[in-house]
């Protein structure tokens, strides 16, 4: 029982040298992206509206491109109705990537600092900026 008190003070250590990545880091979060929107396509646009309102793009974009999928895929439908009225062609390419163009300012921003890997690219071509 002498060997109690190097038992409990390395179970002590141990537990500090365990949990110190987490609160030594308590509430220091990166700072989360800022998409550039100043793309010279989106400033030669008269009205800078997207395919649905802002706040909707950034929390279901990637429903709103599955939904596109199964609907041009499955379906054969090439025209997206958004909540405006306004008609859009469902293209990733011809329809998003025309205003947001540069893949690594917009898309990749966000993705890595959520640490997502979109399969956008198995079926499209990726922009030429990242070949």
């Amino acid at each position: 029982m002498n060997d109690s008190r190097y038992i409990f003070t390395g179970l002590i250590v141990f537990i500090v040298l365990v949990t110190f990545p987490f609160w030594a880091n308590a509430g220091k979060a990166a700072p989360a992206p800022a998409p550039s929107l100043d793309t010279p396509a989106i400033q030669q646009l008269p009205e800078k509206q997207c395919v649905e309102a802002t706040a909707y793009m950034r929390t279901d974009h990637m429903k709103l491109l599955d939904e596109w999928r199964t609907q041009v895929v499955r379906e054969g439908k090439r025209i997206y109705v958004a909540s405006n009225g306004k008609e859009y062609e469902m293209s990733l390419e011809k329809t998003c990537l025309e205003c947001h163009s540069s893949k690594a300012q917009f898309c990749d921003q966000c993705h890595n600092y959520l640490d997502v890997q979109p399969d956008c690219w198995t079926c499209h071509i990726e922009p030429k900026e990242n070949k």
